[in-house]
């Protein structure tokens, strides 16, 4: 099924502009976490719940932005969302203990789960399953280049300016989100939903999990973005237990995301040649080669940055071709109650995140050899849930021709 495109659609430029603001304060602070710590006199598992609880927040506040836009609209969903992330970076700036600080990354998540959300959301009402997965690359690639700049760009203000510096960079990035999505944003959702009472909802949800490959997809995409939280929730204290700091860890940070970006990209350009799930099995390989390769360097007991860094790289270049192709494959299973399936899917790889990120430091107590040895797993449960969803799908088909038969 392909959607109708709006007579003033937003452009996919705006859709990257707000899917970028919350990966953009989520890495910024990451570089700044030691120092933090240290500053605020509090220790590695306090502050890493500034992480976790921008994570679990994003997880819960996507469950609920779905259904919201899908009663309301996408407009008026995404505005008031960018306005408590704009909201949440200004307490942050200004928090003068562990506990502000927490609750203005709370704020900054629950405000940027919604653009997260409906910029996915939106290019679904737009092009469809089909048109949606090259200009999804674009968008994943912009987050790319987000995550790039954010922790090289926060770990030099932390260095020169402190960490509490870092939230003004979100502030601006929000405050410009919003603005232009104010005057450009048009509505997209031509299907709201009747109600918002809880069994309607719940039946909705339901009925998204229960579609033919949906959960194979949103697992296949959460898997190997937990490949990525389980090394950006422990590399800044392996970076510090190297004798580097927060700049040096933005530095060669920048190999993992622009890897990202050029996964991203070239997602876009393979959209004509290769099949949505030809591109998420090449994808998740290379994130399995690039896993082995770190495993190895550890094992060899040859962990420097070039070994922790490189290997991250390949990993991430592969999400980049498998993420966008997954996350369009998984929310065009539910076309009806696309902002629902979007929010279930950024539920699931959030919460995963989160949990994830507070559990990984206290593995750190062993090591770097467990965190690898987790890094590897993810791309396999990837390919194992990406497995599942085409046997699903070839499962429905063939019902489905089956009963067109008789």
């Amino acid at each position: 099924m392909t959607a109708q495109t709006p007579k003033r659609g937003p452009s996919v430029a705006l859709m990257a502009l707000i899917a970028m603001a919350s990966p953009l304060a989520l890495n910024l602070f990451v570089p700044a976490m030691p120092d933090a710590a240290r500053a605020l006199q509090t220790d590695i598992s306090v502050i890493q719940l500034s992480f976790t609880a921008y994570l679990f927040t994003l997880a819960f506040g996507q469950l609920l932005s779905g259904p919201l836009a899908d009663h309301l609209g996408r407009r008026p969903i995404l505005l008031g969302g960018l306005a408590l992330h704009t909201c949440g970076s200004l307490l942050a700036a200004f928090a003068p203990d562990v506990s502000m600080l927490i609750a203005g990354r709370v704020l900054q998540a629950l405000g940027g789960s919604t653009a997260m959300v409906l910029a996915r959301t939106i290019i679904i009402d737009m092009y469809g399953r089909e048109g949606a997965a090259a200009r999804m690359g674009y968008i994943v690639m912009c987050i790319a280049i987000a995550q790039s700049i954010a922790p090289t760009l926060g770990g030099y203000i932390n260095l020169w300016a402190g960490w509490n510096t870092i939230f003004y960079v979100s502030l601006a990035m929000g405050c410009i989100a919003w603005l232009v999505a104010f005057i450009q944003l048009p509505e997209t959702c031509r299907e709201k939903s009747d109600s918002l009472r809880l069994k309607p909802v719940i039946q909705r949800y339901a009925a998204v999990f229960n579609s033919a490959g949906y959960l194979g997809y949103a697992l296949s995409t959460t898997f190997i973005a937990a490949a990525f939280y389980m090394f950006v929730g422990t590399a800044p204290y392996v970076v510090d237990s190297l004798g580097g700091n927060s700049a040096q860890f933005g530095t060669w940070f920048l190999a993992v995301s622009l890897s990202f970006m050029a996964g991203s990209f070239l997602s876009t350009r393979l959209a004509k040649r290769l099949s949505v799930d030809q591109a998420v099995i090449l994808g998740n390989s290379l994130s399995l080669i690039g896993a082995l390769c770190l495993l190895g360097f550890t094992l060899a007991g040859a962990l420097g940055f070039a070994s922790l860094f490189l290997p991250i790289a390949v990993v991430t270049f592969g999400r980049g071709l498998s993420q966008p192709n997954a996350q369009s494959a998984a929310i065009s299973c539910s076309p009806a109650s696309a902002a629902t399936a979007s929010g279930l899917m950024g539920f699931i790889q959030l919460l995963t995140g989160a949990l994830i990120a507070q559990i990984m430091p206290f593995l750190l107590d062993d090591g770097p050899l467990p965190i690898a040895i987790c890094i590897v797993l993810a791309p396999v449960a990837a390919l194992c849930a990406h497995y599942y969803a085409i046997r699903k799908n070839r499962s429905e088909t063939l019902s489905s021709q089956s009963a067109s038969s008789f």
